[in-house]
């Protein structure tokens, strides 16, 4: 049984969620998130909670995990997600542009790289990254596609890194 899954859910005053056939709607100040689940959890509401209820034995599994993804819906509505990124290298920069950002990473040329719908970026230093939105499965995805253009590598440390990454370096080879 799950634990996580048995907790509700508490609605701030300035949120609405609909349900309809499967599918829930999260509407707050910050927008609007919907996702559709499957028929082997049950949401319910009970005044300014959610309630969560597996059908049966092998739908345990779910049971968590559709109550966490709600209870991020909730909270990226209303107070929204962000992730700090930081360029760490000698010419290493970022420059946000509209809905693009682009970097300098020591490659021949520059990379661009456009946000989806919903993601905003902001490069308030020019070695500092940050990527906001609603959804935290998409801010999350589009922080990692900035990172894989130049990883941190295990030498010297170059490269995009998360603002609490520890990046472990190792001893170069000896003669």
């Amino acid at each position: 049984m799950s634990r996580i899954g048995n907790n509700p859910v508490k609605l701030p005053p300035k949120v609405e969620v609909t349900l309809a056939g499967g599918e829930i709607s999260v509407k707050g100040p910050l927008g609007t998130l919907s996702r559709r689940f499957g028929p082997a959890i049950t949401i319910e509401q009970n005044g300014e909670e959610l309630v969560f209820k597996a059908q049966n034995e092998e739908s345990n599994a779910l049971h968590g995990t559709v109550r966490a993804v709600v209870a991020n819906m909730v909270k990226g509505v209303t107070q929204g997600f962000e992730k700090r990124l930081t360029l760490v290298g000698v010419g290493y920069r970022a420059q946000a542009a509209g809905d693009k950002i682009n970097l300098s990473l020591g490659f021949s040329h520059p990379v661009v790289h456009a946000m989806p719908k919903g993601v905003k970026v902001e490069t308030p230093q020019q070695t500092e990254i940050i990527v906001k939105g609603i959804d935290k499965q998409q801010v999350g995805q589009v922080a990692a596609e900035i990172r894989a253009y130049r990883p941190p590598e295990p030498y010297k440390g170059k490269g995009v890194r998360y603002i609490d990454e520890r990046v472990k370096l190792k001893e170069t080879k000896k003669k």
